[in-house]
């Protein structure tokens, strides 16, 4: 690995924003992240447990989701169909709104195809490399007050960081229905009112997508849930002490043709071009050399207890 000769200066026009990711599996995700940080107007750099760090300062983390791995469930089968049907019904709508919405219908099956072309099925769930890496990495930016998103696997670590437990498995929550899981929005979701989050969005009800079995369960500490489905599964957090630390469990990278979900990327770029300090190469080396966390391995421990007793 090559390592700084020099301390970069910090980039206020167009900072650099670490995405953590696996070394397999990830790249669709990696894609999509880093075009919602580049039409944010930020630099994206790809982190990996094999590639822990490039040679810039980061101004900001994203902590992502898991490997891709293809949905149980696939809804919307007929979408062309229903697009036509759609359209037929209102015979007003003009032939570039026709041509519009027809793009919008079939973007999630593009992207379906897109995820099952490049994504692998995983058995196991456990990455300790990228535990060990992400974990270090984001207590570098909370020590430096960067601004920080987790995504879906990244805001159940940002928890875990500061404390709180998750649940590993969710489905008990869904008695009448199974838990959909799909990157279409399917699943309603409530919004803290007046919370950074609410704020960002402009929205105080939303519906997201959803692929994850885990959740949030305790919150850690100066963490406070903002976002809920009806059922109680917790949807979003935020830390109450900190600059700019939140987390979301859908996935805002794979909806980039809406404006509430670009808006995540904009205000984490917008709060990384103020910020005083940055991650270094250096901070970087201390940190990798530092013990695993012991959060990390009750975490690790919980998920391996729960593997086995699956199978």
């Amino acid at each position: 690995m090559a390592y700084l000769k020099e301390q970069i200066k910090i980039n206020r026009k167009r900072p650099t924003i670490g995405i953590t990711g696996p070394d397999k599996g990830g790249g669709v995700a990696w894609f999509f992240t880093a075009l919602g940080v580049r039409l944010a107007g930020g630099k994206p750099v790809r982190i990996t447990p094999g590639k822990p760090r490039t040679a810039d300062g980061l101004q900001a983390l994203i902590i992502g989701g898991g490997a891709d791995v293809d949905p149980d469930t696939y809804q919307k089968q007929n979408v062309v169909e229903e697009y036509l049907a759609r359209t037929i019904q209102n015979k007003k709508i003009s032939f570039w709104r026709r041509i519009g919405r027809f793009v919008r219908w079939i973007y999630y099956p593009g992207l379906f195809l897109v995820r099952k072309l490049f994504s692998r099925k995983i058995k196991w769930t456990i990455d300790r490399n990228r535990d060990h890496l992400e974990f270090q990495l984001l207590n570098q930016a909370v020590k430096k007050n960067l601004p920080v998103m987790g995504i879906c696997r990244g805001s159940q670590l940002l928890n875990v960081y500061f404390g709180g437990s998750l649940y590993q498995d969710i489905n008990s929550f869904y008695s009448e229905e199974p838990n959909p899981i799909s990157i279409f929005p399917v699943k309603k979701i409530r919004i803290k009112k007046e919370s950074k989050l609410a704020n960002i969005l402009g929205a105080e009800k939303l519906k997201v997508n959803a692929i994850h079995h885990q959740a949030i369960k305790d919150p850690g500490q100066n963490i406070i849930i903002v976002a809920k489905e009806a059922n109680g599964v917790v949807q979003a957090v935020e830390n109450s002490e900190l600059p700019y630390v939140v987390g979301v469990q859908w996935h805002p990278e794979y909806l980039p043709q809406r404006p509430e979900q670009r808006r995540l990327f904009q205000a984490l770029v917008h709060h990384a071009k103020n910020v005083n300090m940055q991650i270094e190469e250096q901070d970087m080396r201390e940190a990798l050399s530092q013990p695993k966390a012991p959060q990390i391995v009750k975490l690790e421990q919980k998920e391996l207890s729960e593997f086995k007793a699956r199978k």
